[in-house]
């Protein structure tokens, strides 16, 4: 049976142009880009045409590009690096409650090494106010960090606002974005907002696992998380991961050129699901923002009455592939941090089921799940102690 697959936010499937080239680097230009002979000049070539691959999405220079393993060691290299870089200028970190594990595991860190984190709240659509952020800053703050898009409800943070804030401070603060559910989909300039960092990931944009990178705007100091042989401009030491640098700067390419023609697209396919969802479902409800505060690739449900994760299942047996929320704590069964951030009971919160669409998303994958969800969810529910 074909299947609908509708966890894009976990993970994409790769883009066969990104496959085929991969394979080309692993079994012809597998030199070592840092090889003085033909073939690590060939490697080295490759390298460059990644990092401005992924510069011009960006819409910065490719020397601001550093690669990494993947989005959680891009954000933990910013988080760790900055704040160990500029400690002797305050210890005061700022970030909210809602960002990926990733960013908060290390700030987490960080407070056991002595620095003082705040963490903002959100309101019930997942949104940080612009205001708190204001009111947290202080003369010690050397870093804040934001996401850009959440993982789990699709709200969109108001950066623009956040960029006006930070500029407004005689001193401010470095500023990290989380922009791995971001980038590649929706606009961005660092430069222009004044963003100092942003963490992105291949295998959100049809790329291959395992590989990362962070932008670092040039004059920002970090303190690097591995030493060794000094590539990445001695950011980030380690042979770099050829096939999967090479798979992240073309996905991004191609991601980015599909995205500008249809992010409408796949508005209208989230429309559709929103009002059918609700239209269908007694005691349905969206999670996070239900208009364009939102990511137009990420819908996130919750039905009274059930656990998320048996309708995962449940909708499984369909060919159709959702998740319960983030991929890194999805099965440590506990209800979301993210929606208890965001007000919603752990009762309620159990029934929460993320949908996440992609350039490659089709009417028919959307039509199969609004299909087959109202029978699973009143089948459920006759044998559900969720009340």
């Amino acid at each position: 049976m074909d299947c609908s697959y509708l966890d894009n936010s976990a993970t994409t499937p790769v883009y066969p142009e990104v496959a085929d080239l991969m394979k080309t680097v692993m079994v012809e230009a597998f030199g070592n880009p840092s090889s003085l002979h033909g073939k690590g000049r060939e490697a080295e070539r490759l390298l460059n045409q990644a990092r401005e691959r992924v510069a011009r999405v960006l819409g910065t220079n490719s020397r601001d590009i550093i690669f990494t393993s993947g989005g959680t060691e891009a954000s933990n290299l910013a988080i760790k690096g900055a704040a160990r870089a500029y400690r002797k200028r305050g210890s005061h970190l700022v970030t909210t409650r809602i960002e990926h594990p990733a960013t908060l595991r290390a700030v987490e860190e960080l407070e056991a090494e002595g620095f003082v984190v705040t963490y903002l709240g959100v309101d019930g659509e997942g949104m940080v106010a612009p205001a708190d952020l204001e009111a947290a800053i202080t003369d010690e703050t050397i870093l804040v960090s934001t996401m850009y898009v959440n993982h789990e409800v699709g709200a969109i943070q108001p950066l623009g606002e956040f960029s006006r804030i930070l500029k407004s401070r005689g001193r401010r603060p470095f500023w990290h974005v989380d922009g791995v559910q971001a980038f590649a989909k929706l606009e961005v300039e660092p430069y222009k907002l004044g963003i100092d960092l942003f963490s992105l990931s291949a295998h959100k944009i049809h790329g291959p696992k395992g590989a990362g990178a962070l932008f670092v705007r040039e004059g920002v100091r970090l303190k690097p998380l591995l030493v060794g042989g000094g590539q990445e401009a001695g950011i980030r030491s380690g042979t770099e991961n050829m096939p999967g640098i090479s798979g992240l700067g073309l996905a991004a390419e191609i991601c980015w050129e599909k995205s500008r023609e249809g992010m409408n697209h796949l508005a209208d396919l989230k429309q559709f699901m929103i009002e059918r969802v609700l239209e269908d479902i007694p005691d349905a409800q969206v999670n996070g923002p239900g208009d364009k505060r939102a990511a137009p690739y990420i819908t996130n449900f919750r039905f009274k009455g059930i656990k998320g994760e048996v309708l995962v299942h449940a909708l499984e047996e369909h060919g159709i592939y959702v998740s319960t929320g983030s991929a890194c704590s999805s099965r440590q069964h506990q209800a979301s941090y993210v929606l208890e951030a965001m007000g919603v009971p752990d009762r309620e919160a159990e029934g929460a089921i993320r949908v996440s669409f992609s350039t490659l998303t089709g009417r028919e994958d959307v039509e199969r799940i609004v299909a087959a969800l109202p029978g699973e969810i009143k089948e459920l529910r006759k044998f559900s102690r969720v009340r």
